[in-house]
C-alpha cells in the first residue's frame, strides 16, 4: 500500500519560523515533523511513500533522501513555489501512487492512530478519520451516520487530515489548484465516503502556539 505526506503547505501561520523553511521541517525534540511521519507510516508497515513539496521543498528531499535509511522508499512530487492545495497535489501525485487504494496524511498532525486499522479496501471512493473538534475548529467538518460520513448532522467532528482514496474520487478531475473538500462533498452526497471516529491522541500542529505545546509534553 503507498501513502501520500502532504508537505507542500506555505506555513503561512507558522511564521515567522517559516520564513527559511517548510513546515515540514520545523524541529520536535530534535528530529524534523516529517521525519515522524515517514517513520510513523513505515511502522505501520507502510514503505512506498510519495511526499509532496513546494516553496523550500529541497530541504526536505535533502534530510529525507530516498528514504532507504528509514526504510522507506520516498518518491518526490514538486509544486514548486505555488502549492496546488490538497485535492491538485494529490492529483498531481497520482501517478506515483500506484493502482490501488492509497493513505494520505497531513504533515503537520501529530498522533498515534493505529494505521493497521485503515481499509486497505474501502468499499467506498473515500475513507476518513474524524476527530472530536479542536478549539481553534468547534464548528468541525463532517458527521458521521454509523460508518458513512455526511456533510450535515447534529453533530459533527473535525477531518483529522488522515484518510485512505481510491483513484475513482479524482476520476472527473482536471488538475491545477483545488481543495480535497471539493471531490468530498459530493462524493459523501453521492454515499461514496466511509469513516470512523477516533477519541485518542490528535494534534493539529499548524500555529508556533500548538507546536510549542506539543514540544512542551516531549519535555515532562
Amino acid at each position: 500500500m503507498h501513502a501520500m505526506i502532504l508537505a507542500a503547505g506555505q506555513g503561512e501561520r507558522m511564521r515567522p519560523l517559516t520564513n527559511t523553511l517548510p513546515k515540514a521541517m520545523l524541529e520536535l525534540n530534535g528530529k524534523p515533523l516529517i521525519q515522524y511521519q515517514v517513520e510513523y507510516l513505515v511502522h505501520a508497515g507502510i514503505r512506498e511513500i510519495v511526499i509532496n513539496h513546494a516553496l523550500f521543498g529541497d530541504q526536505i528531499e535533502a534530510h529525507l533522501g530516498d528514504g532507504h535509511r528509514f526504510n522507506a522508499d520516498i518518491s518526490y512530487s514538486a509544486e514548486m513555489d505555488e502549492p496546488l492545495e490538497t485535492g491538485g497535489g494529490i492529483f498531481r501525485a497520482l501517478p506515483l501512487l500506484g493502482d490501488d487504494p492509497f493513505i494520505v496524511i497531513n504533515a503537520d498532525v501529530w498522533t498515534d492512530f493505529p494505521l493497521q486499522r485503515l481499509p486497505v479496501n474501502p468499499d467506498s471512493h473515500a475513507h476518513l478519520v474524524l476527530v472530536n473538534n479542536p478549539s481553534h475548529h468547534p464548528g468541525g467538518d463532517f458527521a458521521l451516520e454509523q460508518d458513512r460520513v455526511r456533510n450535515t448532522g447534529v453533530v459533527r467532528y473535525t477531518f483529522s487530515g488522515i484518510g485512505v482514496y481510491r483513484r475513482e474520487l479524482f476520476s472527473g478531475s482536471s488538475g491545477g489548484v483545488f481543495p480535497l473538500v471539493s471531490l468530498l462533498q459530493p462524493a459523501i452526497a453521492a454515499n461514496q465516503v466511509s469513516g470512523e471516529y477516533y477519541t485518542g491522541r490528535w494534534l493539529d500542529i499548524g500555529t508556533p502556539e500548538r507546536l510549542e505545546i506539543l514540544r512542551n509534553q516531549f519535555k515532562k
